[in-house]
């Protein structure tokens, strides 16, 4: 089993510490026995062990050894973007079937589509056509129908209402 030699280095300023690991390589009297197969694997668990060592120093440090992943947009954002993406770069925007489902499904709230993407959205609902055209305008009456029921002097129902309107003037 290769030997590890771990050296903590301070750096320039000293109160900040770099650690790195040094390992030394296997010795060379044990790898003349070895066939290739087996001097690549013994290599590979000398450098995960490397690795392994180097990071249990740097959590003593103190020093993170995560990566920061990236923020994951959520559907909303992704919708938004993809809906702007579309009014302003028409020549690098690239229909997605997903995104237009997530609008198509959420169009009538207010929270998940505010007011300044409804009107782009509306520019949008022009050019639907087939079957998602015919589908949003069945649910756009089943959802008008449903309303009516309701208090009409709810502010949310009178937005939602007035959403509705417009698609259905839109489409139909």
């Amino acid at each position: 089993m290769p030997r590890l030699v771990v050296e903590q280095l301070f750096v320039s300023h000293p109160d900040k510490l770099s650690v790195s690991a040094e390992c030394s390589s296997p010795a060379a009297d044990e790898e003349e026995d070895l066939s290739p197969e087996e001097r690549r694997k013994l290599e590979r668990k000398f450098k995960k062990e490397c690795k392994k060592e180097e990071k249990k120093l740097m959590r003593e440090a103190g020093i993170s050894t995560k990566k920061a992943e990236p923020k994951k947009l959520s559907g909303s954002e992704l919708a938004l973007a993809y809906l702007t993406s579309w009014s302003e770069n028409p020549k690098e925007w690239k229909f997605q079937k997903t995104r237009q489902t997530w609008l198509l499904s959420h169009m009538y709230e207010k929270e998940k589509v505010p007011d300044e993407y409804f009107t782009i959205l509306l520019d949008y609902l022009q050019g639907l056509k087939g079957s998602a055209r015919d589908t949003t305008v069945q649910k756009a009456e089943a959802l008008m129908q449903e309303l009516d029921g309701l208090d009409a002097e709810d502010p949310t129902v009178m937005e939602k209402c007035e959403r509705i309107r417009q698609v259905l003037q839109l489409l139909s």
